[in-house]
């Protein structure tokens, strides 16, 4: 007799683990291929309506996954319900889907199609009277604006974003509004009437001059046509609009009495890149390209389901289906309603991230909004104790005009510590040269933020590393007899008083060394010097050898201001109190003298007594530095840890300057000019004229430029031996940088 519970024993003890792989690959099968069910979040009635008529077309239609909805409150309450997984699936405009990425991690998955080129609702541009050709985006600030509306992507989100992300207008604070008022003369930004008044000083409300600024239509410059009609009743010096609105209201197309005898002809776009364009030229001329609205969902979501559902769907009720339309909310008494009415088609989004989706212009924009990474206070890296006494007076200077955020100073002890604190966020800025912007880049981390401008004018942003040597009719040598002098330096790394000159003299083959020790072999080269920095373990000590110290004779060699033959004025004090050469910037030696620095060591020096040594081996006055110069290069940048808001530090110091950046200011407190502290070039250079925005240079990489890279990496030592042929060139493509 057969033992049937055996039997079942072994039956179970052979199916169960084929069942277990079974389940195993049907879970597999429905995590890879499908959806059981995609919840549909809706943000009013009039959705709701829709997506229960969409549900039960989906259930007819016999499409998989089945479809459902979720009622939520707004898009933004949508993709905190999807984050939550209350929900799966919600279509989001540009501005929304930039929230729902980088705050709750979702990803775009299937793009509408309109009209347009795939992916694109509209494009952004900014529209002129070609009368007034002297306008170009560069050069918008004190002008009259036209906007469609406040918050509105075309008239608001874009030209502000722009404006803000690429540094023509700084904000202080992250009030826009406010930076928006003082940034143009007047305005009219309808529905900002509650904002501020003088958001609204150009609008004109309604035939009986009521409903003045309202967002709606009795505001007769309300949205495209109203803001084009700002422009073109000469209200308005500028209007920033969609791209199809000057040819929806010229040459006939709008029949009303202020349209009806306007030329297309007469206006132009504004281009990013300064130069102006036919408004037929939009798709190359315009501030950005503002994406079609997109799917969203969570990334572990599978969205060739989601796709797959939503493309059987759109075949079987699109326009011409008796029944239920994927793309019309009429019928429901709305517009726009799950997707854009417009739409023709959805396409699967192969690159799915928002960056991809959104594309770089219009991301720019809204980063130029993004208030998110506004710190509360500003720490402020000090490295030394006049650097810390200035810069508790810039904090109490800045705090009594209320300019935030405010400012809190905090020491480091050299510049690589203040790298070191900004990367690990115990501090938030500290301003460095060239050099140590590319070490605070790429080996901390950081970014630029603001930057030093040295003049008034597009060049400011640079200056030129030169040597200086007395004028003497007896000892007259040039820059091939420069074995055995003795130097002064900047400091150890600085661009203008180390590595522009080493690799300079490297390059000429008048310093030669091996086993990659740079420092030994510029120790052997000159016969004393003063290398502030150089005092480290294994460093000739003749680097330090014409180094002071301090008053008390202390921190000799030290890499701060604390050794004062450190830094551009130092260095030049080494010249005129003990060395034959000092390698600074092309302003140091006008700086301090003729009577513009009162210390007693220079207080008595003249311009005339010191010349400039040439690369092509000749002498050349010292106004004389765009000709005889070893190297123009880029300004000194106030550099920050990533996550922090470069629009907030760029808008502190930018409306700090308006009150504190002339020396004849009458508030006191001067950013530019160290002399109330014993010093010089603390926390900015004292030659600094204004500080400017980095623009769109928001990398070390793209703020010093291909071609210092490339000549600064060539100067570069792993600890491996290397030749001189892997330096050349460092002085002609320094030379040719800005140029």
């Amino acid at each position: 007799m057969v033992n049937a519970s055996a039997v079942f024993q072994t039956e179970r003890a052979m199916r169960g683990p084929a069942l277990w792989a079974v389940c195993v690959l049907v879970g597999i099968f429905n995590l890879a291929y499908g959806l059981k069910e995609i919840r549909w979040c809706v943000i009013s009635t009039l959705e709701l309506n829709k997506c229960l008529e969409m549900k039960t077309a989906f259930e007819s239609a016999k499409i998989h996954p089945s479809m459902s909805c979720i009622q939520a409150a707004s898009a933004l309450d949508c993709v905190k319900k999807i984050a939550n997984k209350e929900a799966d699936a919600v279509s989001l405009d540009g501005e929304t889907l930039y929230q729902a990425a980088k705050e709750y991690k979702l990803k775009p998955i299937v793009g509408e199609t309109y009209d347009q080129e795939v992916g694109t609702l509209f494009y952004a541009v900014a529209v002129v009277r070609k009368a007034n050709n002297s306008i170009t985006i560069n050069n918008l600030k004190m002008l009259k604006s036209c906007h469609t509306g406040f918050h509105e992507a075309a008239g608001w989100n874009i030209p502000i974003g722009y404006l803000i992300s690429t540094g023509k207008m700084s904000v202080m604070g992250c009030n826009i509004p406010k930076a928006v008022s003082e940034f143009f003369n007047q305005s009219c930004i309808p529905g900002a009437q509650h904002i501020s008044p003088n958001l609204c000083q150009l609008c004109i409300g309604d035939e009986k001059n009521q409903n003045k600024c309202t967002d709606n239509a009795n505001e007769r410059y309300f949205n495209e046509s109203g803001a084009f009609r700002c422009l073109a009743n000469q209200a308005g010096d500028i209007a920033f609009v969609k791209h199809s609105t000057i040819q929806d209201n010229t040459d006939g197309s709008n029949p009303t009495m202020w349209a009806k005898n306007l030329h297309s002809s007469d206006y132009e776009l504004l281009c990013r890149n300064g130069s102006r364009a036919q408004v037929t030229d939009w798709k190359m001329c315009h501030l950005a390209r503002v994406p079609a609205n997109a799917v969203a969902v969570r990334p572990e979501t599978n969205s060739t389901a989601v796709f797959n559902a939503l493309d059987v769907a759109q075949k079987k009720f699109d326009i011409t289906s008796t029944g239920f339309k994927l793309f019309d909310s009429a019928s429901y008494g709305g517009k726009d309603l799950l997707f854009k009415d417009s739409t023709k088609e959805f396409m699967l989004i192969k690159n799915q991230t928002y960056q991809s989706w959104l594309g770089s212009e219009y991301l720019q924009s809204l980063n130029g909004l993004d208030c998110s990474r506004m710190p509360d206070n500003l720490r402020w890296c000090t490295q030394s104790r006049a650097e810390l006494l200035k810069c508790g007076d810039m904090a109490e200077a800045f705090k009594s005009k209320n300019l935030t955020p405010p400012i809190q100073c905090v020491s480091g002890d050299d510049s690589s510590d203040c790298m070191k604190k900004i990367k690990n966020k115990d501090i938030d800025a500290v301003t460095l040269d060239a050099g140590q912007i590319y070490t605070a880049g790429k080996v901390y981390g950081l970014v630029p933020a603001a930057a030093e401008s040295y003049t008034d004018d597009n060049d400011g942003a640079s200056y030129y590393a030169v040597a200086v040597v007395k004028k003497s009719s007896h000892n007259a040598f040039t820059i091939d007899q420069l074995k055995g002098k003795k130097s002064c330096h900047t400091g150890l790394g600085r661009t203008a008083g180390w590595n522009i000159p080493v690799g300079s003299l490297i390059e000429r083959g008048e310093i030669q060394f091996s086993k990659c020790n740079i420092e030994k072999a510029v120790g052997e080269f000159f016969s004393a010097s003063c290398v502030p920095g150089a005092n480290q373990p294994g460093y000739p000590s003749s680097l330090c050898e014409l180094c002071i110290g301090d008053v008390e004779g202390k921190s000799k060699c030290a890499a701060t201001t604390v050794e004062r033959y450190s830094g551009y004025t130092g260095a030049f004090r080494c010249l005129v109190e003990a060395g034959d050469v000092a390698f600074v910037k092309h302003t140091t030696v006008s700086d301090n003298t003729d009577a513009r620095n009162q210390e007693p060591w220079a207080v008595n020096l003249k311009s005339t007594d010191y010349q400039l040594l040439c690369l092509n081996g000749a002498r050349a006055e010292v106004n004389q530095w765009k000709e005889c110069n070893l190297a123009k290069v880029p300004s000194h940048a106030v550099m920050v840890h990533p996550s922090t808001s470069i629009t907030a530090v760029f808008g502190l110091l930018d409306k700090g300057q308006e009150f504190f950046g002339k020396n004849d200011n009458p508030n006191g407190f001067k950013m530019f000019n160290s002399s109330a502290y014993d010093g010089s070039d603390l926390l900015f250079k004292d030659s600094t004229v204004r500080i400017i925005s980095v623009g769109e240079k928001t990398t070390y990489q793209d703020w010093l430029g291909k071609t210092y890279l490339d000549a600064i990496k060539k100067i570069e030592c792993s600890g491996a031996a290397i030749t001189r042929s892997s330096l050349c060139l460092l002085i002609l493509m320094l030379h040719s940088f800005f140029l």
